[in-house]
């Protein structure tokens, strides 16, 4: 099922196609963030396996944020020109191909390599799929079409934790990788059959991407996405310590803690497919201020079981409805250039991952967890204040459904 898109009007397709279509690219996303965090807890699975330690074997999350935050800007500058489909095609396969890999590699370099690519993949997809949702659907619905493309992300958070203790529980660690491929083998041909063609609108160069930082509204939205994420993984890093060392519960309740906070998480993508249709500013100036109150509330609350499972509620609610909200800001920040905008925004933010981890680690070494709490919220404040008091006389509070741009326009929006 393909069809020819139109660049002069990329959003004439049908809305029931449309809708299919997306949520082929959310299936993508899905399965992207699955791979990604499975492993994750079954790094002393892997360790013994690989005759590693469990130090080493973190490598291979820092080793895909990194290569992410690289894979975004190659990949959107080297295929600006190229069909979107083929592109996203291509990803899925490259990811069906790092899973396998990591599958069956013999050593900890091979598998450290599979990571690379897929992490090659994450950025690539993310600078690209995050913001393909305006070419499939109507102006009116593109918010909230964006939010079903990234609500696979909290879907996967959620399924990644209990699976994963399956496969450890049950078989090899190898297993956690080949579901990741056999569940992205479903994704590509769904999107090949699903999705129609989407012409390139526009060329992307590496001098365009450093064009943006001149952008005051891309600049202050990278800022403030860059100070969010270190917030958001400088605490979350540490949320399994913190509910044993300081709550002082068993592994059961942290799994159910944290499920209930990718399931609040899941909410709050939703909601937010709906408020930032109404405020943009306004949406996110809400949830960095109930992020900050709620990570520095954890430990005040600690000895409080059920205060701590609402905050936790509470902060995977606001978190799940964030970085779509910057996303859609940086979207608009820069309309004409919206591949280059998005790559960026992803750079960013699997950078700022690799910082909240590393300013997590060092807070909780020097100080402890409760003080990592305390400056992750602190930080979130600083995200706060450089949004509202930088962006607001620039960014417009209400975002207007963009109409079909005519055929002289180099994007959607942009004319």
């Amino acid at each position: 099922m393909t069809a020819d898109l139109d660049a002069a009007a990329p959003r004439t397709m049908s809305d029931r196609r449309g809708w299919v279509a997306v949520l082929s690219v959310a299936l993508g996303s899905f399965v992207l963030v699955l791979s990604e965090f499975l492993p994750i807890g079954l790094l002393p699975a892997i360790a013994a396996d690989l005759h590693i330690g469990v130090g080493t074997a973190g490598l291979m999350v820092v080793v895909t944020a990194l290569t992410g935050a690289i894979g975004a800007p190659v990949v959107t500058v080297l295929t600006s020109r190229v069909d979107r489909r083929i592109v996203l095609w291509s990803l899925v396969s490259l990811l069906v191909v790092a899973d396998v890999l990591g599958a069956l590699a013999p050593s900890f370099a091979v598998l450290l390599v599979a990571r690379m690519l897929l992490g090659l993949c994450i950025g690539g997809f993310w600078a690209l799929g995050a913001g393909i949702a305006g070419r499939l659907v109507r102006g009116s619905a593109v918010i909230r079409a964006t939010s079903v493309i990234t609500g696979g992300v909290s879907v996967a958070t959620v399924v990644s934790l209990p699976l994963g203790a399956l496969v450890s529980a049950v078989a090899t660690w190898r297993l956690a990788f080949l579901i990741g491929a056999a569940l992205g083998v479903v994704a590509l041909v769904l999107q090949l059959v699903l999705l129609p063609r989407i012409p390139s609108l526009q060329r992307v160069r590496f001098g365009t991407l450093g064009e943006l930082l001149r952008v005051p509204r891309a600049r202050i939205g990278l800022i403030a996405t860059g100070l969010a994420f270190i917030a958001q993984f400088s605490a979350y890093t540490y949320v399994a310590p913190y509910l044993e060392d300081l709550v002082r519960v068993s592994p059961t309740v942290v799994t159910i803690a944290l499920l209930a906070f990718g399931v609040a998480g899941i909410a709050g993508n939703f909601v937010a497919g709906v408020t930032l249709s109404r405020s943009v500013t306004g949406t996110l100036a809400v949830t960095k201020i109930v992020l900050a109150l709620a990570v520095v509330a954890l430990p005040l609350l600690a000895w409080s079981l059920p205060g701590v499972l609402v905050l936790l509620v509470v902060w995977g609610f606001v978190w799940g409805a964030l970085p779509l909200g910057l996303q859609t800001w940086m979207s608009k920040a820069a309309p004409s250039a919206s591949d280059g905008s998005l790559a960026l925004f992803v750079s960013t933010i699997q950078i700022a991952i690799s910082l909240g981890s590393v300013v997590g680690g060092v807070g909780v070494g020097a100080f402890g967890i409760a003080f990592d709490f305390y400056l992750a919220g602190g930080i979130a404040v600083v995200a706060l204040l450089v949004l509202v008091s930088l962006g607001r006389a620039r960014v417009p509070a209400r975002v207007q459904a963009p109409g079909p741009a005519p055929a002289s326009c180099p994007a959607p929006g942009a004319c």
